[in-house]
């Protein structure tokens, strides 16, 4: 059985978009083209891939089964490509790394450098992402590793600890709560709050245990930087939850106060993901076995 790599794109865009149409405008081929080539897979797999309906398509358990590994094979395409490129151009291999906005803004840097700076044949791709589509990513072998917090892996996906980042709470050196040392996150119940945008990872981690606590946070401004976000904080604009590397560098600059949460949900563990170690790449075991060194 021989697979065009041609269908193989199609048909993962026809899933991302859940619609024949979208998934051909996508993949720049005319409508009639691209059905004619999603019945072909079908025929040729002696097994319906999608339900067609009214709204779109949706995939069946085949065709689920056979979303996952398209993805892979394109994503070993992709890293063929990128890897031969790279000898025309003097960089022999690369790694696809994803990491959330506080991996890359406060915890990579160094390490990254000191890898690049050792190892000048290998370029890292870097994305930002947050890290639920860091886990959806890593599971479909769409990225080579990620730097998530571990609260938004699903279990199969493979780990280790990078360093630990606590949530604080950050305050105007004016504000409310500016002479304590540490609270429970109950007691900024009353507080203004400025936050994240509410699809982020973090911001839906703290959201699930406010509603644990029957908290309901007024936020006044929603914004997806953490120096953005401690700017307004500074001015009294309300109060803020954000990770504890953040809050120091960011006191540096602005008149805050950092107090500590005592709850066990600001305690956030970082870590070093991949869909399994052993299958890696080798420039990207390289790279694992030098952020292991650098674990803190």
């Amino acid at each position: 059985m021989r697979f065009d790599l041609v269908d193989l794109q199609l048909f993962i865009a026809v899933a991302d978009q859940r619609s024949i149409t979208r998934g051909a405008e996508r993949s720049h081929l005319a409508l009639a083209s691209a059905s004619a080539r999603i019945k072909g897979l079908e025929e040729a797999l002696g097994v319906a891939l999608l339900k067609r309906g009214r709204r779109g398509v949706e995939l069946t358990a085949a065709g689920e089964s056979l979303l996952d590994h398209a993805r892979l094979v394109i994503h070993q395409i992709d890293a063929m490509r990128g890897d031969l490129a790279g000898f025309a151009s003097g960089v022999r291999a690369s790694v696809h790394f994803l990491a959330n906005t506080s991996g890359l803004s406060e915890h990579l840097p160094k390490a990254l450098a000191g890898f690049l700076r050792e190892h000048r044949d290998v370029a890292i791709d870097i994305e930002e992402r947050e890290s639920t589509d860091i886990a959806a990513a890593i599971t479909a072998g769409a990225a080579d590793l990620g730097f998530a917090a571990e609260h938004a892996l699903p279990d199969h996906i493979e780990r280790f600890s990078f360093s630990e980042d606590r949530l604080m709470l950050v305050t105007s050196r004016r504000g409310p709560f500016a002479g304590r040392r540490q609270i429970d996150f109950q007691e900024a119940g009353a507080c203004d709050f400025v936050g994240l945008t509410s699809a982020t990872a973090l911001q839906m981690h703290i959201s699930k245990h406010a509603a644990r606590l029957g908290m309901r946070p007024h936020f006044r401004a929603r914004l997806r930087d953490f120096d953005a976000i401690c700017q307004l904080v500074a001015a009294d604009v309300g109060v803020a939850l954000v990770p504890e590397a953040a809050a120091r560098r960011c006191a540096k600059l602005m008149p805050l106060a950092i107090v500590r949460l005592r709850d066990a949900f600001a305690n956030r563990r970082l870590v070093i993901c991949a869909r399994s170690f052993k299958t890696l790449p080798r420039p990207a075991k390289m790279l694992v076995e030098h952020l292991r060194a650098a674990a803190v």
